[in-house]
This record gives C-alpha cells, structure tokens and sequence, in this order.
C-alpha cells in the first residue's frame, strides 16, 4: 500500500462573500492510494474556519503513510482518530474509491445506493452581488436550485428579488450564523411570503436552547450546519431543529458521513448534502452519497475558474456521473 499527495490552488471564478469572510481561493491536496494496481484518491481542503492549513495537512499525511503496510490498509486505529476530520475525509475518501475499483462498480453501490438518479443541486449566490440578476442569470443555465447567502441589512430584499427573479425555483437561505435569534425570528417572518425552503444555521453555533427557540417559532424549516460536526451532534440535534447540512470534511470522510444519515434518519431530522469549495474530485464523494439526502448543495466544482476534474456534471444545474469504478472522475 502506497499513499501519496501532491497540492494545488483552486482558484474561485469570482470572490465568494458570506457573512464571516471573503474567499478567492484555497488550496487543495490530492491524496492517492496504490495496491496491486489500484487507485483510490481523495481531496483535503485547507481551511481557515476548520483549522487546517497545509502544514498540518502534510504532517498528519506523513504520520498516516508511515503505518500503511499491504497487510494494513487503514492507519493505526490511535492515529486515526487523531487526525483532523479534514484530513481523515480525504484518505477516507480514497480507501473508498480503492475499495470500488478493486470491486469494479462506481463507489455509490458501495453507499448502498445500486442505481444513480441524476440529481438537481444549488448554486450559491453570495453576499454583495445583485441577487436578482444573478439568480437569472443562474436560472437561464438551468439552476433550479438558488442558495442565498445573508447576514447584511438588505438581507430581505436580496430574497425577494431572487424570488422574482426565479418564481418557481427553490429558495435556500443561509446566514451563517449571522443573525442573533431575535433577528432570526423577525427576519424568517419577513422572508416566508418568499416562499423560502430553508434556512441553514441563522443564528452562531453553540447556542442549542436559542437554536430550538427559533426553530419552534420559524415559519422555515430550520437547518442546523455549524452546529453538526459528529454524529453525537446529529442525536442531540433532534427535537431542536428540522434537517442537518452534512458535509464530508467536517464529518471526516464518506464513512462518518453514512453513519450521520443513518442517525439523521432515525432521529427523523431531514439531510441537506453540503460542501467547501472544492474540485470535482473533492466533490465526487458527496455526490456518490446524494441518493440519501432530500437537499444537495454541492456546487463547490462549479464556483472555481478552472476545475482541474471533470466527471460530476452540474453546469446546468443537474448532477449527472460519467460512470465507471470509483468516483468517475477524471482529470482535465
């Protein structure tokens, strides 16, 4: 068993602004795992909000190939749970698509998932452009899907704009944590006529008992995001709010991820598929598990300048796979 990594930059087409921060790119790392022939790869994302820069990145790589052997597949069970959830996500992920290619069926059979459905997912509209245009111009590409990003004053008239701008997409809203509950409440009250299909995380993450409040007064659907990281967080989330945004590398990997759904499931809690920005190939898994989510929102590929994979589709607003083993993504 061989593990290797190289990085890359991803660079967004445009600068991408929510309510804590500017980005216009993140570097990525490519991890890949060889046995006998076989391939399975992987993406980890640097991220300031995480934590995780490419030192630590490296590091925890390093320590990871030095206890893979070809009778040991999987890092020492100590090790691995030391790891960063990101970095965990990326190797996870390519132990997966490994497994999928030795087994010769595309990694979504492995998720229990047998047949592919194309899927439809969001595109994002950040703060600072003209909602309204922008969401046409999404809709005329055949988006049908619009996430709005909020957490500025004008957030209410940014969403009406978007609705007449697209009257029959599907709105989703998303302060990241920007607003304080009582703003959340008024706000939500305001939005509803929008017809809005959700809300992500109005208010910051750590407050459970003003999460549940506002959830009981939303006319919305309220969807926790930064207050989800574990599958303990999933449990404990029932009751407080409607849906959890699972996203790969805050999980860490496709293997906590399908353990999230499963208690996401039992705890009767809707599954909003999420992400980072990222490259088709970061994406691949997300979109491999998409069969088990009521709402994607994988469009990170479709917000860089150059994605340096191609296989995932989307451009029009639908998730299509090329086919093939593993991940089916290929490089550009």
């Amino acid at each position: 068993m061989r593990l290797d990594w190289a990085r890359t930059t991803l660079r967004l087409a445009e600068p991408l602004r929510i309510s804590r921060s500017v980005m216009t790119e993140r570097d990525a790392i490519e991890v890949s795992l060889s046995h006998d022939g076989a391939v399975g790869r992987g993406e980890i994302i640097t991220s300031v909000y995480y934590g995780l820069d490419k030192a630590a990145i490296t590091s925890q790589l390093a320590s990871v190939a030095a206890t893979l052997t070809d009778e040991h597949w999987t890092p020492d069970e100590r090790l691995w749970n030391t790891l960063h959830p990101g970095v965990r996500a990326g190797v996870d992920a390519a132990l997966w698509e490994l497994a999928a290619v030795r087994t010769g069926v595309p990694a979504h059979e492995l998720f229990g998932l047998p047949r592919w459905v194309d899927k439809p997912t969001a595109r994002t509209v950040g703060l600072g452009v003209p909602a309204g245009e922008a969401a046409a111009a999404l809709a005329a590409k055949g988006f049908r899907v619009i996430k709005v990003k909020a957490g500025a004053p004008d957030d209410v008239a940014r969403v009406a704009e978007v609705r007449a701008a697209v009257p029959e997409a599907q709105i989703l809203l998303d302060p990241n944590g920007g607003w304080t509950a009582d703003e959340a409440v008024r706000l939500l009250d305001a939005v509803a006529p929008s017809r809005v299909e959700l809300v992500e995380q109005p208010i910051a993450p750590g407050q459970r008992d003003q999460l549940a409040w506002v959830t009981a007064r939303s006319p919305i659907p309220v969807v926790a995001d930064e207050d989800v990281t574990t599958v303990e967080d999933v449990t404990d989330l029932a009751g407080v709010v409607d849906g959890v945004n699972i996203k790969l590398a805050k999980f860490g990997g496709p293997t906590q991820a399908l353990a999230a759904i499963e208690a996401a499931k039992a705890a009767g809690l809707d599954v909003l598929l999420g992400c980072l920005v990222s490259s088709s190939l970061g994406l691949a898994p997300a979109v491999h598990l998409s069969g088990h989510a009521r709402w994607l929102d994988l469009d990170g590929h479709l917000l860089l300048a150059e994605d340096p994979w191609t296989g995932l589709g989307g451009d029009d607003g639908v998730l299509r796979l090329r086919g093939g083993p593993g991940w089916g993504v290929a490089r550009r």
